[in-house]
């Protein structure tokens, strides 16, 4: 029987290891799927890898993956991909508000031939105003740069083993997983499946932490801020040429030049334009020398194998 593995990024998640270890092995087993949980620890800063050593202990199928601090969500998720050793691989929430039973489905779609299952968000819970419009925002971004409505997306897929290597051989640091799997192409389908509420924990997403994640996957995966420079550039051309007119009219009609608050307006907004513009470029090149030094996206200080081959061989 084909192994599927189950891949949870997991920081301060203490509550959540043996729920979600017990919920979707109990999903899995009646659907006779085999498979193994592979919980990457992201660095908590409580018990969360107590919680994977001792429920690894209890459940041959737990597959457990320590970061020697914590590298955020995007590398979690690859080197639970690196340590999976499944013919097909799902990456879901280790919170279980992707639910487990969709696992299924995604399974038995790719049994079916599919090699990348989307699993597509059919509604979003509970969320803020501010929040929904800034993920709208930021998803227009997204979808312009991959050529893929990613309004809807989620790091909920499961991908067959041959787009998994594939996305694994990509060379670059900052990777952002959601629009990667995407961009690998494959065959595909989508999955509906609504978001659960978390039941125990809170969520580890501030406002301030989304917008950075938003910022580091925008520039890693899209040229769109650098689109804006040349837009503003362009503007302020514009107005320059403009505003030149309207001297160059009232100097020949006879008219005194007046205008200084005007001067000094223009230079306070060309020059802001030119420090944000700066600044973009600034935050590209930063990227690119993280690239260039090339180091590891994650490391790993402790490992748990699962047993699960062992027992099935």
């Amino acid at each position: 029987m084909k192994l599927l593995s189950v891949i949870f990024p997991a920081y301060n998640e203490e509550k959540m290891i043996v729920r979600a270890a017990q919920e979707v092995g109990k999903v899995l087993e009646s659907a006779r799927i085999s498979y193994e949980l592979v919980f990457v620890d992201d660095g908590s800063k409580d018990t969360t890898w107590k919680q994977i050593e001792e429920t690894a202990e209890a459940d041959p199928h737990i597959t457990g993956v320590h970061f020697s601090r914590n590298f955020g969500k995007e590398a979690a998720m690859f080197a639970g991909l690196a340590s999976a050793k499944g013919d097909c691989c799902v990456v879901m929430d280790c919170d279980l508000q992707h639910p487990p039973e969709t696992l299924v489905e995604m399974y038995r779609l790719w049994e079916q031939g599919y090699e990348v299952v989307e699993g597509v968000k059919r509604t979003r819970g509970k969320e803020s105003a501010l929040h929904r419009a800034s993920a709208g925002m930021f998803y227009k971004i997204i979808s312009r740069a991959v050529g893929i409505d990613m309004s809807r997306a989620s790091d909920f897929k499961l991908m067959d083993r041959r787009a998994v290597d594939a996305l694994l051989e990509m060379p670059e640091r900052n990777a952002f997983f959601r629009a990667l799997s995407s961009w690998v192409g494959f065959r595909s389908v989508s999955v509906e499946f609504d978001v659960q509420e978390r039941t125990e924990g809170q969520s580890k997403w501030s406002t301030w932490s989304l917008i950075k994640y938003a910022v580091t996957n925008i520039v890693a995966f899209s040229s769109a801020p650098m689109q804006f420079v040349t837009f503003a550039g362009v503007a302020v051309f514009l107005l320059g040429i403009v505003l030149g007119i309207q001297t160059l009219v009232k100097y020949f009609m006879g008219h005194a030049v007046e205008g200084f608050t005007t001067v000094i307006l223009l230079i306070l907004f060309i020059g802001s334009i030119i420090m944000i513009s700066l600044g973009i470029i600034g935050y590209y090149i930063s990227k690119i020398y993280e690239e260039v030094k090339g180091r590891p996206r994650y490391l790993i200080s402790r490992k748990i194998d699962s047993r699960v081959d062992r027992l099935e061989g």
